[in-house]
């Protein structure tokens, strides 16, 4: 009996060590005693719109050219996230996007729940809104639909109302529509399926809103609400506009701003209310090369008015909290985080894990040998750096301040062929290691500027001599990475000078592989990543 019991207890003790190697040691919002902290996820999930069915919450988020695109997290108690699945696994149209397309694609999208159905509508800014849907967030979505064409139509917001009409509200891109500062509702056919040429203004922000956009559309207690940023990304705010008629006019009022916190632009997000009755907003904060990071407010309801945040003036706008009280889901839930880390045990990709266009199959594989092999591919011809390489393997900044540190093997076939360790953004750094003459050199790689079309720089060549390396990137406040190697995993020296993580297009820094080689042949060499590992 005593044998049997320490066997149990050995067993949930693996059980229970399995389950916390799961949770980020990078950042986790939940503090663990009935409190939270913002943001609650630290990482760019831009213009996240959140819903709740039953006692389930679902988030989705701009994802650009990032593939796959439009992430699905799900959670119990708004707090702690789980990434649970992508509804995009490739972007249309096909032929575009299997070339890089540095902030295009997937804009603000609206997730929403309807006869048993989940449905997100996205807009793509050069072609139209999409719409796809399922009846299980967790499985395949259906293939985007073109429900409304047209340059520069964005941040589409479906309503179903009471009359059994389908409503939508949207927004404009001026890089693209040459009209911007608008928004506007047309009406959909019963099925969400095609816009109707009906549409009607709604407000023009030009006068005192700066850039309106983003728009959210909800009814509550006999009004039409939309929630709408304005003002900039980085330093906006966010307006409410309400109205007894869909069509308006809306009256509109300021209901939270950066106020006396250090949280810029807090905006474009989405309202969900709890099971026991709670309000709360959801919306970015733009952090530079960490993206727009996801931060959660506590909302109220004042002369039919949300005022959202803490309203430390009484005057009806609320600005950020930094550390607040859970939600009231009626229930306490264990602490979950999205993905950072991956071991590469499992047949498949992690779900932390993007590409920078439509994935290809000979790009690389995932195994059951415990690591995931990515191939030497083409580099881009007549490219001076590797600013439009589609087959980057990337993942989110998962915090301020982490280190990640890497395995590789590299199998190299022939001189030329190289693969890297990779901070990516409108900068970039990476480790390089290539093959020369039969030898494998290791360097820091930088290029500033790189959508230019600018030049890399090299410095710190060393002779490997092993394929087996560790290379480590630790990334301080501010951006600011410094890398590292070993040859042991034990001891790693510094390499190169410290390097500033700046943004991509649209999207935060983002860290990762490559693995490239000059011109095309009928062979290539690879790379067999063990792991990957954030603390």
């Amino acid at each position: 009996m005593k044998f049997r019991f320490l066997i149990l207890l050995f067993s949930f003790g693996i059980a229970f060590g399995q389950q916390n190697d799961d949770i980020s040691k990078a950042w986790v919002a939940d503090n663990g005693d009935g409190t939270y902290k913002n943001p609650i996820i630290h990482a760019d999930y831009s213009d996240p719109d959140v819903i709740r069915v039953g006692d389930d919450y679902y988030m989705t988020a701009s994802s650009f050219n990032c593939i796959p695109g439009l992430p699905i997290l799900h959670s119990k108690d708004l707090i702690n996230w789980e990434l649970i699945n992508y509804a995009l696994k490739k972007q249309p149209p096909f032929d575009v996007f299997d070339k890089v397309q540095h902030g295009n694609g997937v804009w603000a999208p609206s997730i929403r729940y309807h006869n048993n159905e989940f449905y997100i509508f996205y807009p793509d800014p050069d072609y139209g809104i999409y719409m796809v849907k399922t009846k299980n967030p967790q499985e395949n979505w259906s293939i985007p639909m073109l429900i409304k064409e047209g340059k520069g139509l964005i941040d589409p917001t479906p309503l179903w109302n009471d009359d059994g009409k389908v409503y939508m509200a949207y927004a404009f891109a001026g890089s693209r529509a040459g009209i911007k500062s608008l928004l506007a509702i047309c009406t959909l056919n019963s099925e969400a399926t095609k816009a109707n040429d009906d549409d009607v203004l709604i407000i023009d922000g030009h006068e005192d809103e700066s850039t309106i956009e983003g728009p959210k559309f909800y009814k509550h207690n006999g009004y039409y609400y939309i929630f709408a940023p304005a003002g900039g990304v980085a330093t906006g705010w966010q307006t409410v506009l309400r109205s007894k008629n869909i069509y308006g006019p809306y009256e509109k009022r300021k209901v939270i701003n950066q106020g006396k916190t250090s949280i810029n632009g807090p905006h474009q997000g989405a309202w969900v209310q709890t099971q026991t009755g709670q309000d709360w907003f959801f919306h970015f904060q733009d952090k530079g090369a960490y993206g727009r990071i996801v931060h959660l407010q506590p909302m109220k309801w004042k002369n039919n008015w949300p005022i959202i945040g803490e309203d430390v003036a009484n005057e009806g706008i609320g600005q950020p909290v930094t550390i607040y009280k859970k939600p009231n889901v009626g229930k306490q839930f264990s602490i979950v985080t999205p993905p950072d880390s991956d071991e590469f045990n499992d047949p498949k990709l992690g779900l932390q894990w993007q590409w920078h266009a439509n994935p290809q199959v000979y790009w690389g594989f995932p195994t059951s040998l415990g690591h995931f092999t990515m191939y030497c591919r083409p580099k881009t011809e007549n490219a001076k750096n590797i600013y439009n390489v589609r087959n980057l393997l990337l993942q989110k900044f998962p915090a301020e301040t982490f280190t990640a540190t890497t395995k590789m093997t590299f199998n190299a076939r022939f001189d030329g062929e190289q693969v890297g360790f990779l901070i990516m953004g409108l900068d970039y750094s990476y480790l390089k290691i290539e093959q020369q003459n039969g030898q494998l050199y290791l360097s820091q790689i930088t290029c500033k500027n790189a959508d230019k079309n600018t030049d890399e720089q090299e410095t710190d060549k060393i002779n490997l001599k092993s394929n087996i390396f560790y290379l480590q990137a630790e990334v301080k406040a501010g951006g600011i990475v410094s890398f590292s190697y070993s040859t042991n995993g034990k001891k790693f020296e510094k390499i190169g000078n410290d390097f500033t993580a700046r943004e991509g297009k649209w999207i935060g820094a983002k860290i990762g592989y490559l693995a490239l080689r000059n011109g095309i042949i009928n062979d290539a060499g690879s790379v067999d990543i063990d792991w990957f590992r954030i603390k």
